[in-house]
């Protein structure tokens, strides 16, 4: 494989599996299962509706459908589809909240548009 095929990798913890420890991906990675720990992928976090996740986690991108408990350091985008939880500290640039998904907790934003913060 070439150096450009690594995007199209896709890491997945599928439901019923659990995996405690240290993950990093260099690649997005979907996770219907559990997973306790750390959590760190260059690319985008998918977690399904069965998805658990305890860990602090640092990512590209995060789609939410499960539950996360854990502080989040997400550098772009993260949505938190209908029926899905976040519990901890979110840091992110953009954030999306679907009716019916709960977060509790702090979240920071940047700001990369330029132009004076408020």
């Amino acid at each position: 494989m070439g150096k450009g095929s690594t995007k199209a990798l896709f890491t997945i913890i599928g439901e019923g599996s659990r995996f405690d420890g240290v993950l990093s991906v260099p690649h997005s990675i979907r996770v219907d299962g559990a997973l306790k720990g750390r959590l760190e992928t260059a690319e985008t976090l998918t977690i399904g509706a069965s998805g658990v996740v305890e860990a602090d986690v640092a990512a590209k991108n995060a789609i939410i459908g499960g539950k996360v408990v854990g502080n989040m350091d997400v550098a772009d985008r993260v949505e938190l589809e209908a029926n899905s939880s976040l519990v901890g500290d979110l840091k992110t640039r953009e954030l999306i909240i679907n009716e019916g998904a709960l977060f509790h907790g702090n979240c920071s934003m940047n700001d990369t548009r330029g132009g004076t913060k408020v």
